[in-house]
């Protein structure tokens, strides 16, 4: 499949979550109820963050008991963590920045992949490869809406999914802009509430973020 095809792809998948979580998980069954309880809230669209031991075997099992569910591979920083990802069954790739080695190897890869970037150059450099949906981190840090509203102008067919201090308040107003596609974060997952089994708060948190999608999208 061609780099077009693929971000087509990206663009699809980051249009239609809308709200996508990032999670971190602490072991395999963890991750299985974080995923049930945001599936169950109506996210099923999901980046798993390889910031831990039990990534790995969480996103395996994660798609192995819920093929229904879409799980990126994020926080990828590496070609042999871009490989992996694919190997254990990674719908989509995910990185917080996109060094030019990253980026090659994500331009060959043969799912789509949602590289990040933080400047104009860094941008037109992932667009010269093909890349035209882009992961702003970390966006609140880098002026929120106000720099994807600059980018807008300049870099008219980018698109991007803001991540990084992006919450339940701002979701909305960031989804208001024509070239974001999807906001990314963590807000419906506190540690509180995975450390007591509080998968009912999770749920209804998730619950109101598709609310908030469903709005965005003039279906609320």
């Amino acid at each position: 499949m061609t780099i077009e095809a693929l971000q087509n792809r990206a663009e699809q998948i980051l249009r239609n979550a809308g709200v996508m979580p990032v999670l971190t998980v602490d072991s395999v069954d963890q991750g299985l109820r974080m995923a049930d309880a945001l599936a169950e809230g109506g996210l099923k669209t999901l980046e798993l963050t390889l910031r831990t031991p039990a990534a790995m075997s969480a996103l395996a099992a994660i798609k192995k008991a819920r093929p229904d569910i879409l799980v990126g591979a994020g926080t990828v920083l590496s070609a042999d963590q871009a490989q992996a990802s694919i190997d254990v069954g990674a719908d989509f790739l995910v990185t917080p920045g996109t060094p030019a080695v990253l980026a090659e190897a994500l331009a060959k890869a043969p799912i789509p992949a949602v590289p990040g970037a933080a400047t104009p150059t860094e941008f037109i450099a992932l667009m010269a490869l093909g890349f035209r949906v882009c992961k702003l981190f970390p966006a609140s840090v880098l002026g929120g809406i106000a720099m994807a509203r600059n980018l807008a102008g300049p870099l008219a067919e980018l698109r991007l999914c803001a991540n990084g201090g992006v919450n339940e308040a701002s979701a909305a107003d960031y989804l208001a802009e024509p070239n974001v596609l999807c906001v990314g974060g963590s807000w419906m997952l506190p540690k509180s509430w995975l450390a007591n089994g509080e998968w009912d708060k999770v749920r209804n948190s998730a619950a109101k973020a598709a609310q908030i999608v469903a709005k965005a999208r003039g279906a609320g």
